[in-house]
Order: C-alpha cells, then structure tokens, then sequence
C-alpha cells in the first residue's frame, strides 16, 4: 500500500487494486489537489475544505455517511462523531472512517473536535494506521490528539489538518504535536509505502510531504 498526502485532511490511500481519497479539499484553500483519479472517496463532512468531490476523476464512489460499505477490495465502516466539543451545535457532525484493504486497516478522522469515548475507541477496533488532526482550530489540538493517539495506539500515525505555507486556514503547525509525542526533529518523507509484514512494533510518527 501506498500512501501519499495531498494536504489538509486529503490522503491518496492506493492499494493493490483499489485506490481511496479522503476529504478532498477545494480550491479556496489555497492549496492544489492536482489531477486526482480514485476508485473511492470519503467525506467526513460537508465543509469546502473536505468535500470537493468533483476535484477527483474516475467516477469515484463517494461514501459520506455512518455505515458500513463494501466496495472493490476495501471494506469502509464509517462512524458518527461530531466537528466540536458541543456534539454539533457549532460546527456540526463528522464521520470517522475506518477503512480495511490489504490487510491493513487505516483510520482517518476527520475533522473530529472532541475526544472520543472508551467504547468509540472499541468499536474502531485495531487501527494499523491513524490519521490525526492535530491544528486546533476547528479540530482537535496538539495535546489532545496526542493523547488520543496513546489511547487508539495505531502502529502509525500520520498528523493531517495543520497549518502549510500555501493553506490559507489558521491551523496551528505539525511542531507542537511532534513536542507533545516527543519526536521533534522527524524528517518528513515524500510517500509511505507499507505492508502489514513491516508494521513498526510501537507506535510511529511519521510526518508526509505535500
């Protein structure tokens, strides 16, 4: 499997035979999508900067809700959370998806603005590979995402949803979650290729390039 950040909240998940996008972002953000084609693409919620669906190319599967999806290689569970700490009231509702293909299950989050609850975090089951919002703002911040990441504890955790030099949304930078996971100092990579055989024994950060 390979996987490429496209930025945001925006991941290119390609496996053997199935390729997945999650929250493609618009381009009022400042940032540019490039000429994406997908076989699959999630939305966690219904904001420019996560649901520019028509930015991806090949008749793609949009999937947007809470449910359970089965579609070419990958079986996708999505569940119901919320964008803020007032379960919606100011932000409204984010779905958490979770995402099984060749053998690897991948966990975005989206745009989720509280911590989850102990029996959430069950029903995620185990989670290979987390992606993390950790900017603040309108998502969860450092500290906290830090300390969702220790509960979930994911063999891997990308961060997503922080401040870029081209994105024109105020989101803190990826500096103060690596502080709060003691990995300062990382150096990003271009793409993560992996496969469930090399899967790091504790939890990894790893930090993509745009």
């Amino acid at each position: 499997m390979e996987i490429k950040y496209l930025g945001h909240s925006c991941f290119r998940i390609k496996g053997k035979n199935t390729t997945v996008i999650t929250d493609p972002f618009s381009p009022d953000t400042g940032l540019t999508l490039g000429k994406q084609t997908a076989n699959i693409v999630t939305v966690s919620h219904q904001h420019a900067g996560h649901n520019h669906t028509e930015g991806v190319g090949g008749t793609p599967r949009i999937v947007s809700r809470p449910g359970e999806y089965e579609i070419g290689d990958a079986i996708i569970i999505g569940q119901a959370a919320f964008h803020d700490a007032e379960k919606g009231l100011i932000r409204g509702k984010n779905v958490v998806f979770v995402v099984a293909m060749d053998e690897l299950t991948i966990c975005h989050l989206g745009d989720l603005g509280t911590p989850l609850k102990e029996s959430e975090i069950e029903e995620l089951g185990k989670v290979d590979i987390l992606m993390v919002p950790v900017g603040d703002m309108s998502a969860l911040n450092a500290a906290a995402a830090a300390r969702l990441v220790r509960q979930i504890e994911p063999a891997i955790v990308i961060p997503m949803h922080y401040q870029l030099p081209d994105n024109n949304r105020e989101l803190e930078p990826v500096g103060r979650f690596l502080s709060e996971m003691g990995t300062e100092g990382i150096v990003p990579q271009a793409k993560l290729t992996i496969t469930r055989s090399n899967l790091p024994l504790t939890t990894q950060v790893i930090v993509l390039e745009v």
